[in-house]
């Protein structure tokens, strides 16, 4: 069982300034659970998708009745609680009352989230270390539901990345210091359209930590968008951004992980430099409010062991699946690893990996 202790908060000093975010003003929570001299051979680190619990916006109606919220995360929590580090993206601030930020022309279909600031400890029991807030939700309901957020996750020992006024954080599990940043196209995030800015940050951790695990919400939305086009992508004239290069991008500063999401669908894995991406977790836990059809139900839970410097060992993708009005269940069908062993097969047929029909994750 992972267990969270707080550190005292410490200062970067002497930084650059990077696409006007100062690098020497970030508090980074520094969260320790191991005092072994020794770091271990590997450690393991699981990722998810999007992770929306219910919203209590517009309507109370789109939030999960009392009996179930224990269950929401089913079998899968095991998974992500017996991990070293485990990762997701969380669409949506915590914020119990408040106006949205953005407007909508009709309330009934209005796509903004506000999650019951009591859902947060959901997220703690489940076993989360690192939440992305780089992408278009966390903005919902403007500083309000920022700040809630933040005061929530730090009381939880919860890290999270992505925002410029928090871009990045540091955690600490079996002696070994993990880097954590985030991207996204959005206002308020991490740009991931400055490239120059995004290496810096990702060469600085690099710098200070024994692995990095870098995160981004990019590339177009939909069942008809679950390849990587090795192309800049767009949605509703969006620049969604190049996830492949982007990737490669990262790992060639200083990540060991890439984990994305955003396109709401899973896509293929791939490993480069012996370095591991998902290039898409799709949906995890989107309680309402989201398409749940086909593609958008699948739910894959991405377990990687590393080694003490971030380099690919093996893996396994554990087969989820969304049950609408229950949550996330295992699916006993494997159709999320069908699904990315096609993709694999058509985006990159000569990767160095190979996924099983059983879901393991090995060197070819």
């Amino acid at each position: 069982m992972k267990i969270k202790l707080h550190l005292p908060v410490f200062l970067l000093a002497g930084m650059a300034f990077l696409s006007g975010i100062s690098l020497a003003a970030q508090n980074i929570a520094v969260i320790n659970n191991n005092k072994l001299n020794q770091p271990p051979k590997s450690i393991s680190i699981a990722g998810v998708g999007d992770i929306m619990p219910g919203t209590s916006f517009p309507s109370e109606a789109f939030l999960p009745p009392e009996s179930r919220l224990k269950t929401l995360f089913g079998p899968l929590g095991d998974t992500l609680r017996n991990a070293t580090v485990a990762f997701g993206n969380l669409e949506g601030s915590f914020l119990n009352k408040g106006e949205p930020a953005k407007r909508c022309r009709d309330s009934t279909n209005c796509y903004l989230f506000r999650i019951p600031e009591r859902y947060a400890a959901l997220l703690s029991d489940a076993g989360f270390d690192l939440l992305s807030l780089a992408n278009n939700h966390t903005g919902d309901f403007g500083a309000a539901g920022k700040k809630a957020t933040k005061r929530l996750l730090d009381s939880l020992g919860i890290a999270y990345a992505g925002l410029t006024e928090h871009p990045w954080a540091i955690i600490e599990r079996d002696s070994l210091r993990i880097g954590f940043i985030a991207f996204a196209p959005n206002a308020g995030t991490l740009n991931l359209h400055d490239t120059l800015a995004a290496a810096a940050a990702v060469r600085m951790l690099g710098e200070k930590c024994d692995i990095v695990v870098a995160s981004f919400h990019a590339g177009a939305e939909g069942a008809q968008h679950q390849n990587v086009t090795r192309a800049v992508e767009y949605y509703v004239g969006e620049n969604r951004g190049n996830v492949y290069e982007f990737a490669r991008l990262l790992i060639d500063n200083g990540a060991d992980i890439v984990f994305g999401h955003g396109p709401h669908v899973p896509r293929a894995i791939d490993l480069y430099n012996d370095r591991f991406i998902a290039y898409s977790l799709g949906n995890f836990l989107t309680y309402s409010r989201f398409n749940l059809s086909g593609p958008n139900a699948l739910a894959p839970l991405a377990l990687i062991n590393v080694d003490a410097g971030g380099r690919f060992l093996s893996g396994r993708i554990v087969p989820g699946i969304q049950v609408r009005g229950e949550g996330v269940r295992y699916d006993t069908r494997r159709l999320v690893i069908e699904k990315i062993r096609e993709l694999m097969a058509a985006d990159f047929p000569d990767s160095l990996i190979s996924l099983s029909e059983e879901g393991v994750i090995t060197y070819k």
